[in-house]
């Protein structure tokens, strides 16, 4: 499925997940990456950096690229794998698969 967000509409799929012992969170079409020492503040700093990222782009009237970006392989597997753990490497523990929608 292909993305076309704009400045005022569109959508961002979200995953977080932990590797040893740190936990990630990933915004893959802002490429957004955010780490923490648990999922619930992994979600949390990655939804402010989300919002402050959209809050940016539209008051400065960014090109629509900048909500269009092309996320790093290693995450569009581990999106591909969300309906199927064994396609997800093993030292990885995924906590949410979400998408969330803007407008």
């Amino acid at each position: 499925m292909k993305y076309r967000n704009t400045l005022q509409k569109g959508s961002v799929r979200n995953i977080i997940f932990r590797e040893g012992k740190t936990w990630y969170g990933v915004a893959l079409e802002f490429n957004i990456v955010e780490a923490g020492d648990d999922a619930q503040e992994v979600m949390i700093l990655l939804e402010e950096a989300v919002r402050g990222y959209l809050a940016s782009a539209r008051k400065s009237k960014l090109s629509i690229s900048v909500l269009n970006q092309k996320s790093d392989a290693e995450y569009e597997n581990l999106w591909r794998g969300r309906n199927n753990p064994r396609l997800i490497p093993s030292p990885i523990q995924v906590h949410t698969f979400s998408e969330r929608t803007f407008a």
